[in-house]
């Protein structure tokens, strides 16, 4: 299965993005108010990083004693940026962010980004699509399954 299945049923949502001299404040107000854990962040409409949940902490932790207003994304945003291609198999995607440890994953077509895949996106996607899946639970202090 390709990537594009995923955007078929995420149905295009508009990247949101801001510029790299935005600050940390506005990413994570614009996050909180879009409900989202990433901003693409673009430069004369070029992707140029990432700012990710994660980037608030590493920002809150190197940058301290400066105010999350005071700090813009180009000091803190994840510049070394990973992409798919709407063919990229979804394994493959998987594995690739399981081996980078991210969680977000923008998407190309023709050098421009049409969309931002989540790990959480990948593994509802392909959890729905499991025949067999089966939930199990361990019992409390026993080690014994539940199916």
């Amino acid at each position: 299965m390709q990537v594009k299945s995923i955007l078929k049923i995420k149905n295009g949502k508009k990247i949101v993005s801001l510029d790299p001299g935005s600050s940390v404040e506005d990413a994570i107000q614009l996050m909180h108010k879009k409900k989202i854990s990433a901003i693409m962040v673009m430069e004369k409409d070029k992707p140029v990083g990432i700012f990710t949940e994660r980037d608030v902490v590493r920002s809150y932790t190197k940058k301290k004693g400066r105010k999350f207003r005071q700090i813009p994304l180009k000091e803190v945003m994840t510049k070394k940026l990973i992409v798919a291609s709407q063919s990229d198999n979804l394994g493959d995607i998987m594995a690739i962010m399981v081996e980078k440890n991210i969680r977000h994953l923008p998407v190309l077509e023709d050098g421009k980004i049409v969309n931002m895949l989540s790990i959480r996106d990948v593994i509802g996607f392909c959890s729905c699509r499991q025949q067999t899946f089966k939930i199990k639970t361990v019992r409390p202090g026993t080690g014994i399954l539940i199916r």
